[in-house]
């Protein structure tokens, strides 16, 4: 059983939240909004410290209730099991957002197949897998939310992020089968795709005029939560640009370089 740590700060919530992979800056900005709307808060990472961190800094800013525990994504065993931990932690649960990721450079990936494998995991396999019990649970339960971070990247396959780009892109697929099967269960489902975001993550590349904050991503996550969104991107001028991309030939497409 992974190793679980509690921070009480008061009996009151407005809502009772799961975030997978909260050590992403995204994530951690989310977790800002909701504590300082008295949310009660379950938290998962691979970094305990961290996780130690973020949850001392929630409990400042007004978390009705902050417990989480280390959790490594592509462990299967750490994950059996984890939505209903977090619901019993927090006496019942309302949403789940599923935020892990890992960027690794691509030529690195092409030389190792473990660092594919783990890519893939960490992108696609591990959220699938909460998304899946977190939906059997809200399902049963008769609502919830369940909210997953993908990227502009699983629009269309390229030779700098195919790995990366390939599991966004399994993620989308499987949030859209997910929002079909849950629709008319009381059950939302948002799939949330940025662009460009300054994070550690993304700390080696050169940043330009598209690239957007963490605190940007989050507020457009938490806006399309309230408004029952299905998909959004973020900012929103990436609809348009994955627009163009999508629409180029594949004969075209292949001699381009971006």
């Amino acid at each position: 059983m992974p190793e679980r740590h509690t921070i009480m700060i008061s009996d009151n919530s407005l809502k009772r939240i799961f975030i997978l992979g909260t050590n992403s800056a995204i994530a951690e900005q989310i977790a800002r909004h909701f504590a300082a709307q008295g949310a009660a808060l379950y938290l998962t990472s691979r970094d305990a410290g961290r996780l130690e961190t973020i949850a001392a800094d929630l409990r400042v800013r007004g978390a009705a209730r902050v417990e989480f525990e280390r959790l490594d994504v592509i462990e299967a065993a750490a994950l059996d099991g984890v939505v209903a931990r977090a619901a019993e932690a927090l006496g019942g649960l309302d949403t789940v957002i599923v935020a892990a990721g890992l960027l690794p450079d691509q030529t690195r990936v092409n030389a190792d197949a473990n660092l594919l494998r783990e890519t893939l995991e960490v992108n696609a396999v591990g959220p699938m897998v909460v998304l899946n019990a977190a939906a059997a649970f809200f399902e049963q339960q008769g609502h919830g939310q369940l909210v997953a971070i993908g990227s502009v990247a699983g629009d269309r396959g390229r030779a700098v992020n195919c790995a990366y780009g390939a599991a966004k892109g399994a993620l989308e697929i499987f949030t859209s089968g997910l929002r079909q099967r849950l629709h008319g269960r009381g059950v939302r489902v948002l799939l949330v795709k940025p662009g460009f975001v300054d994070t550690p993550m993304t700390a080696d590349f050169a940043k330009g005029p598209l690239w957007a904050s963490p605190e940007r991503v989050a507020q457009d996550l938490v806006k399309a939560m309230e408004k029952g969104r299905a998909v959004i991107y973020t900012p929103w001028f990436w609809r348009w640009i994955l627009l163009i991309i999508r629409s180029i030939p594949e004969r075209i497409f292949v001699r381009l370089r971006f």
